[in-house]
């Protein structure tokens, strides 16, 4: 990713020196084993702990004229340590080192990511609870519905965060294994114990069975979670833009002082860092298929799967830790209107309790039809002649005889609506 949609805990782990330095970390631990199994001289993995050295430089040099970038390395590898690097990789294959050090790679940037949802829950949280009794308007298909809080939406996000989290726990196992099994993944020529002392250096578990390759179902889950986590990301996004429409202006992203909005019209305030949530969770969401597909290869293997990964690996992982960084930020610092809800809510003059007027019509003994044909011509009428429900209604004998004013005036307030908001915290803020 570009450095603008990058943070630096991110593009350190997706660099060629650290992917080269964990190359180095599964090539000395699985030499290791291989001394104690007696397969190669005691020593070997101590010195080249000691003396290797990571030159980016060199091993993109080498490749350019062997074209195989393991191959590359170990060369480099060897010119730095001596001759005993020439006992690396004995009975290895190139998809051991590649594939395990990925998911290295994988697990890194997942803890991140679950460090990045664990601050915006906590500043979801706080926001919920600031704003828990806060009314405003809850809309369906965009249109007026029934009143919710502040505080509800919010929480909402929470609970759908919360469940990212654990999604990603999940893949992050899912991802955290390690195969040193050989060409074709049948441990030919390389002991089963040196995969077994590699996983448990590394902190990885054993890949049950691997093709020569970690199968690659493993990883659709990981970036479809990360796909996930983007739709989420965007849902919050898309909501702060509608609630910060001049029509709507229910709230607004933070806009600093010196802070410009538009080139041309000096009075826009635009909340462009939603809009740029928007975009970054698109370029994340387009990594899902092609992991999706990278799951069905050739036989034991091919190469089809790299290309994919060396894109959507850094790629994928730096978008979604830049943008629940950024949505964190936006949401701890956003301006909110609650005059403006409150005005907002009461647009429609009292349309929005229709529901609580059709269900006490009912209770009187009129049927559910009659009841809704009643309420939905009085509504009508307000919208045609912008005119107040609960005026409307007092030209109608009916209504008048058998619904008391102490149960109007409680049919058209917000009580009823915010009634069960405790319990609904009590759920999700257990």
């Amino acid at each position: 990713m570009i450095k603008r949609y990058s943070r630096k805990e991110l593009t350190d782990i997706w660099s060629e020196e650290n992917k080269y330095k964990i190359w180095l970390e599964v090539e000395i631990a699985a030499a290791e084993a291989m001394e104690k199994l007696g397969q190669i001289p005691k020593g070997v993995s101590a010195t080249v702990r000691k003396k290797a050295k990571i030159n980016v430089k060199r091993i993109h040099q080498i490749e350019s004229q062997v074209k195989h970038d393991v191959i590359a390395f170990l060369t480099s590898i060897t010119e730095k340590a001596g001759i005993k690097a020439r006992y690396l990789h004995q009975g290895m294959t190139s998809s051991d080192v590649l594939d395990t050090s990925f998911n290295i790679q994988l697990v890194q940037s997942g803890k991140i990511i679950l460090k990045d949802l664990d601050n915006l829950l906590r500043v979801i949280k706080k926001q919920a609870r600031k704003y828990k009794f806060t009314p405003c308007m809850g809309r369906s298909h965009g249109i007026h519905a029934e009143p919710i809080t502040f505080g509800l939406k919010l929480a909402s996000f929470y609970e759908e965060f919360k469940r990212n989290r654990k999604r990603l726990v999940n893949a992050i196992d899912e991802v955290s294994t390690c195969a040193i099994s050989g060409a074709v993944g049948t441990f030919a020529n390389i002991n089963p114990s040196v995969e077994k002392h590699v996983a448990k250096k590394l902190k990885l578990k054993v890949e049950p069975i691997s093709t020569q390759i970690i199968p690659r179902d493993r990883h659709a889950f990981y970036f479809s979670v990360l796909g996930i986590i983007a739709g989420s990301i965007e849902r919050v996004a898309t909501e702060i833009r509608h609630l910060q429409r001049t029509e709507v202006y229910e709230l607004q992203e933070y806009f600093s002082k010196n802070q410009k909005g538009s080139s041309a019209m000096p009075h826009k305030k635009n909340p462009i860092l939603s809009e740029n949530l928007t975009g970054l969770s698109r370029v994340v969401r387009s990594a899902v298929i092609p992991a999706l597909e990278n799951i069905a290869l050739w036989h034991e293997r091919d190469i089809s799967h790299s290309s994919v990964e060396r894109n959507i690996g850094p790629d994928a992982n730096i978008t979604t830790d830049f943008s629940l960084v950024r949505l964190a930020n936006i949401l701890d610092n956003m301006v909110v209107y609650p005059k403006k809800m409150i005005k907002n809510l009461n647009i429609t003059k009292g349309l929005i309790f229709s529901q609580e007027l059709m269900l006490e019509l009912t209770r009187t003994g009129l049927s559910r039809e009659k009841s809704y044909k009643i309420v939905q011509s009085y509504a009508k009428k307000c919208f045609a002649e912008n005119l107040d429900l609960s005026y409307v209604i007092q030209s109608d004998k009916y209504i008048m005889n058998n619904i008391s004013q102490k149960k109007l005036k409680a049919i058209f307030s917000y009580s009823k609506h915010f009634k069960n908001i405790n319990l609904i915290f009590r759920r999700v803020f257990k």
